[in-house]
């Protein structure tokens, strides 16, 4: 490990350089070159938005063109009012008919190292030859369809089959537990399952239908009529049930749907959901964030081509799940309706060591690696030595995604990975926003080490104080949206009044994103994160209160209360206060028994990093848990702001004693 040179190296660009220019020679090729051209094009998308979205949706296919841009009656917007469309013309079909037929769509590699290439012809069969499938098993127009799948290529088939029928998607992240995957079936009643045998993950066996079939057998599920197994895995490293009547081979349906017509795209309305996607939420529930079709469409469309500044030649490389949002807007519907070529890899970075990252960017010579702060700083704590044992010189341009990225670990990425020639966009957006907000145009202006930058064309941001009055630069306020954008979501599935009061209640007449950020003088934006009781653990976002429901489900626990704390690798990590039943005593087995109970219930990623026994939790006199002291606990630093309400001193004055 070659840590103190590195450690050296970036302190010297740190203190010698804050704002990194673009190459000259990126910059000549980009799309937008010069920030006086950034400036032109934002000012046309702010105030001539119909001239703007009409010349940058061109490349995408209308059945019908729209009659209206925007219809905007807050908190509802509806985007390119009277357009038909089906986005998988967009994402396949238009790239039939020249030079992209044959161009390599996807390409896959496993984590044993097995690697398939389709084209965009293949892609296109293949979804069809689902369409056909699931069209036979009843799947309708509105039909809601669950996805829960590792990352192989089958699942984008999926999810453009399912958009294909105009049915809406919801794809489950594949390393969440049966009980979430239930609840997320419930909310929605899915009529359709999609799944596979298992997926590898370092080196592992993760066993996807036996997980399935603990959701499906909840009374909660029982929308679901037919589950689609596709064979990943095969029987000799997994065997599965399959009950009759209800599951159904992959394979097998293939085949059929050779022989069945039909498998052409359904024409929709633009506002038709396309999917709905499950994020976690201050309360228990979590609340299923809708996307529709065309406005979703031309926002990852345009921020694609734009931010990757993607050309025809680029192997590009998101390495997020398609259970999440980045998943779906830069792996699948983005990048596809540019006609890129997308990279999927299916296992764990770090497997089987840690320079398996570099060596996929080597192999199939990335020249777009899109990650998370995460990865860059676990990276970063292994050492220089990996990512110098691969050669790197395909990569032309770097970005980061899931929370800030800290100065020093920008830095580090920029010179270990990117040779100090690539470009970085750190981007910000959300699951809400469908579409990236903020970020740096790579061509067009300088970056700043752990700013995102710049707002987005037809994105007018503000950083405000609560009255919703504008804050002066370099003050920090709550970061909102004025303005509706394309791809925003357009309500809360099933709960408009949560849509209304979560993001429109706080700041009159704006879009509260829930983070907290500041402008500089330049313009850039940092966000500093968020602000409520959701927590971003490594990339995902996590509710207090579904963290604290799954505590409080062991017979152990009497209450429990979530809170993060800043971690030099995840950004967040997890450390929960509990109070236990009288006939239990705190010990370590027993932590480390909740921590799995947690792990069991939500999934791996939500296990908490530490879990604190308590005899008492700091409330109001009204009863409600007081978070913010509990940061502080947990943060080893004093406790600051209103105390009058707190019921009970004593209290804090225990957990002290006990750190």
């Amino acid at each position: 490990m070659t840590q103190q040179p590195a450690d050296d190296a970036i302190a010297t660009l740190l203190k010698e350089e804050r704002r990194f220019e673009p190459p000259v020679s990126f910059a000549e090729q980009a799309h937008v070159s010069l920030r006086e051209e950034y400036d032109k094009l934002y000012r046309e998308s702010l105030d001539a938005p119909e001239a703007f979205w009409k010349r940058e949706a061109q490349e995408l296919v209308f059945r019908k063109p729209w009659r209206t841009t925007l219809a905007w009656q807050p908190p509802h917007a509806q985007w390119f009012v009277g357009a038909e469309l089906n986005v998988t013309e967009s994402c396949l079909d238009r790239h039939l008919r020249g030079p992209r037929k044959n161009k390599a769509a996807l390409v896959w590699e496993s984590e044993p190292g097995e690697t398939r290439t389709w084209t965009y012809a293949q892609l296109h069969r293949e979804t069809v030859r689902l369409t056909r499938a699931l069209a036979k098993l009843g799947v309708q127009k509105g039909d809601r369809v669950a996805i829960y799948m590792g990352m192989v290529p089958e699942a984008v088939v999926a999810m453009l089959a399912t958009a294909r029928l105009g049915a809406v998607h919801t794809v489950v992240f594949g390393g969440f537990a049966p009980d979430a995957l239930r609840d997320r079936i419930h909310d929605c009643q899915a009529k359709v399952l999609i799944t596979q045998d298992g997926a590898y993950r370092r080196g592992t066996v993760v066993p996807l239908k036996d997980m399935v079939d603990r959701a499906l057998a909840q009374h909660e599920a029982r929308s679901v009529e037919n589950v689609v197994v596709f064979r990943r895995i095969g029987p000799d490293g997994c065997r599965i049930a399959m009950q009759p009547g209800r599951d159904h081979e992959w394979d097998a349906l293939m085949s059929e749907a050779d022989r069945l017509p039909g498998g052409g795209a359904v024409a929709v309305d633009a506002e038709h959901p396309l999917f709905i996607l499950y994020t976690s939420g201050s309360t228990g529930r979590p609340k299923g964030v809708l996307h529709t079709s065309a406005g979703y469409l031309v926002g990852v469309h345009v921020t694609s081509k734009y931010v990757f500044d993607l050309r025809d030649e680029d192997v590009y490389w998101c390495t997020a799940d398609i259970g999440w949002v980045t998943g779906h807007s830069y792996i699948v519907y983005g990048p596809l309706s540019n006609g890129a070529t997308c990279l999927l890899y299916e296992g764990a970075p770090n497997f089987p060591d840690w320079g398996r990252f570099w060596r996929v960017v080597e192999k199939h010579g990335v020249t777009i690696l899109y990650t998370a702060p995460t990865a860059i700083r676990a990276f970063m704590r292994q050492g220089s030595d990996w990512p110098q044992k691969s050669d790197l010189s395909s990569l032309r341009l770097l970005g980061t995604v899931g929370e800030p990225i800290n100065p020093e670990a920008w830095v580090w990425y920029h010179h270990f990975v990117g040779g100090d020639r690539c470009p970085i966009v750190d981007t910000w957006w959300q699951t809400e926003t469908g579409s990236i907000m903020l970020t740096t145009l790579p061509g067009a202006a300088f970056a700043k080490p752990g700013a995102t930058g710049l707002p987005f064309f037809g994105v007018e941001v503000a950083v405000v104080d609560d009255q919703g009055a504008d804050v002066a630069p370099g003050s920090g306020g709550k970061l909102v949206v004025r303005r509706p954008w394309p791809a925003m979501l357009r309500t809360v599935w099933g709960d408009d009044a949560r849509y209304r009061e979560q993001y429109w209640s706080t700041i009159p007449g704006a879009y509260f994103t829930g983070d907290g950020a500041r402008r500089d003088a330049d313009g850039y934006h940092w966000v500093v994160g968020r602000i409520d009781d959701v927590l971003n653990v490594a990339g995902h976002r996590l509710g207090t209160a579904e963290i604290e429901s799954a505590l409080v489900s062991h017979p152990a626990v009497a209450e429990a209360a979530a809170v993060g704390r800043a971690d030099e690798l995840k950004g967040q990590a997890l450390v929960v206060f509990v109070t236990i039943k009288g006939n239990h005593h705190p010990s370590a087995e027993l932590a480390e028994t909740l921590a799995q109970h947690v792990g069991e219930q939500l999934g791996k990623f939500a296990r908490p990093d530490q879990i604190r026994f308590a005899e008492a939790l700091p409330k109001t006199r009204s009863g409600k848990i007081m978070r913010r002291l509990l940061k502080d606990v947990a943060a080893g630093r004093e406790t600051s702001g209103d105390l009058s309400t707190l019921e009970d001193f004593g209290v804090i004055a225990s957990l002290r004693a006990d750190e």
